[in-house]
């Protein structure tokens, strides 16, 4: 049996530890007056953390959690090739939603907590990508 480090990628208390940031970034937006339209939107290409919509806008989120700020923080997690794999997943919710990606207004935001995740500090980046 290979030895896995506790707290470690895809341990339960990193999945639970994800579903708490993406509950604590859902409600910081939903504050801000989004609405929810769905979580953790799951296809072959990857994955979209929030859906969200704000007036007529289909707002993708991508939620990045980080405890320290070393080698960049949550923000710096949200690379070219995430990003990538993010639109491309938001291409394939929009075709399973009937949904046209030429007429239909998207946007890609990021939301980072950092700290403790009692209190972490929360940033919201609208457009980031």
């Amino acid at each position: 049996m290979p030895w896995t480090k506790p707290g470690f990628a895809g341990s339960s208390s990193t999945r639970e530890r994800g579903r708490q940031t993406e509950t604590l970034a859902a409600d910081y937006l939903l504050a801000r007056g989004l609405t929810l339209v769905g979580k953790n939107f799951s296809a072959k290409t990857g994955e979209i953390d929030l859906l969200m919509k704000e007036s007529d806008v289909l707002v993708f989120v991508e939620v990045k959690y980080r405890k320290q700020a070393f080698f960049g923080g949550a923000l710096a997690a949200v690379s070219a090739g995430k990003q990538k794999k993010i639109r491309r997943t938001a291409e394939f919710y929009l075709q399973q939603a009937g949904l046209n990606a030429y007429n239909t207004p998207c946007r890609f935001d990021v939301v980072t907590l950092q700290g403790s995740i009692e209190r972490p500090q929360i940033t919201w980046l609208k457009n980031a990508f």
